[in-house]
């Protein structure tokens, strides 16, 4: 396999594997949220934080695509 075929795959790949992360951690922290009885504010304030964190991983992806736009 050569470089630029390697790197295409990870490229295409890497979101991928990253959703699939956000959905084993989504099924963690429900799980963890469950077990030590926050209650539903709890586990709003728990998803909450996950789901900023997804964001924040969505908007790198905006920012690498518009400055790859501009050079």
């Amino acid at each position: 396999m050569t470089a630029d075929a390697l790197e295409d795959l990870i490229e295409a790949g890497t979101p991928w594997m990253i959703g699939g992360l956000v959905i084993f951690m989504f099924f963690i922290v429900s799980s963890i949220a469950k077990e030590s009885k926050v209650g539903k504010e709890g586990t709003l304030w728990l998803l909450g934080v996950l789901c900023m964190g997804v964001l924040g991983y969505i908007a790198k992806v905006i920012i690498e695509i518009v400055l790859k736009q501009k050079l």
